[in-house]
């Protein structure tokens, strides 16, 4: 019986949903949204903070801020409740209303930012606010969770082996491609790990991190809107690319099944499937990773009202597939 103190202490890091039943192809999920963050920002979270204080850079008087969707805000406002610090997370109209209040409750302070920048989008508006706050006061200091090595070190120490513990013959993983810090963490893992290991970064159109033309997102987790500095694609082997529809109409499905997860999550599986169906899967061991789960989307992803505005009175189409592929040159495909 786990007995903790403080709430990162805690992490169920050994549960995976063998997904073959409801989709007809074997994909091991690991769930990582059952923790007092709800999400797999929690590693994150911790090993930068925990890093900066090794540093010297976080003092008493220190103030932390940071652009986040949703997900490390509130993974950054429990670390910062739990070890005394003020937290300010700077984020846009996309960001979940039950992410926010989240963050608020904790005692986080929430800047929204409501303008995107014509080169950047609402990340490079969020970036730049925060550039000019920490210049504005020596008080602020800024994690960067775009930057800071310890964002891909947290799951080069933690997810990848969790991985690799319970799948010792494991072929393929795929890993949502956002800041690239779970990427960038376990594909350098696996990179050095005693067998070959497929590592397949799902990403969402319209996110440009793998070169991709610019476009409208709506669902939070997943995709940038400038390239991510963490990224070395030299350790990626694929990218596949999914529509926001198939993402939707992918959780939506997970949920008719019982498992209410995130629009990350939603796009990973979405990505995968379409990788499986185009591969010969007999004795393959596949994971992937969902990062958190869905009941701060009740009012996005799994509200009709929402989705038929946003994408038409077709997104919930039933006979719709909710994995499908459209092969792209340079070993992508859009899902």
């Amino acid at each position: 019986m786990p007995v903790i103190t403080v709430p990162h202490a805690f992490n169920e890091e050994d549960l995976y949903v063998d997904l073959r039943p409801i989709f007809g192809q074997s994909l091991f999920l690991k769930c990582e949204g059952f923790n007092f963050a709800g999400s797999i920002k929690l590693k994150t979270a911790i090993e930068m903070v925990e890093g900066a204080e090794r540093d010297g850079i976080l003092t008493p008087e220190s103030i932390i801020v940071e652009s986040s969707s949703g997900n490390l805000g509130v993974a950054l406002s429990v670390i910062a409740a739990s070890k005394g610090y003020r937290f300010l997370c700077v984020t846009d109209p996309r960001c979940n209303l039950a992410t926010r209040l989240m963050m608020e409750a904790l005692g986080s302070q929430v800047h929204v930012i409501a303008a995107q920048k014509a080169q950047g989008g609402f990340l490079g508006a969020r970036l730049a606010y925060v550039r000019a706050l920490r210049d504005s006061d020596d008080r602020y200091v800024w994690l960067s969770q775009y930057t800071n090595p310890s964002n891909w070190k947290a799951h080069y120490r933690t997810t990848a082996p969790e991985i690799a513990r319970a799948f010792p013959d494991v072929d393929v993983v795929f890993i949502g491609a956002g800041t690239t810090g779970t990427l960038m963490g376990c594909a350098r893992y696996f990179h050095e790990w005693h067998r070959p290991v497929r590592i397949v970064a799902i990403d969402s159109v319209g996110s440009v991190s793998f070169g991709g033309p610019p476009g409208r997102r709506m669902i939070p987790g997943l995709g940038m809107s400038v390239r991510p500095p963490l990224l070395d694609e030299s350790y990626v082997d694929e990218v596949v690319h999914v529509e926001e529809a198939n993402t939707i109409r992918t959780c939506r499905r997970l949920a008719r099944h019982g498992f209410l997860f995130g629009g990350s999550t939603g796009t990973v599986v979405s990505g995968a499937m379409s990788w499986l169906e185009r591969h010969d899967t007999r004795d393959l061991t596949a994971v992937a990773i969902a990062a958190d789960l869905g009941e701060r989307y009740l009012d996005t992803i799994y509200q009709t009202n929402w989705l038929q505005a946003l994408y038409g009175e077709d997104v919930l189409d039933t006979a719709a597939r909710t994995a499908g592929s459209r092969p792209r040159g340079g070993g992508t495909a859009t899902a």
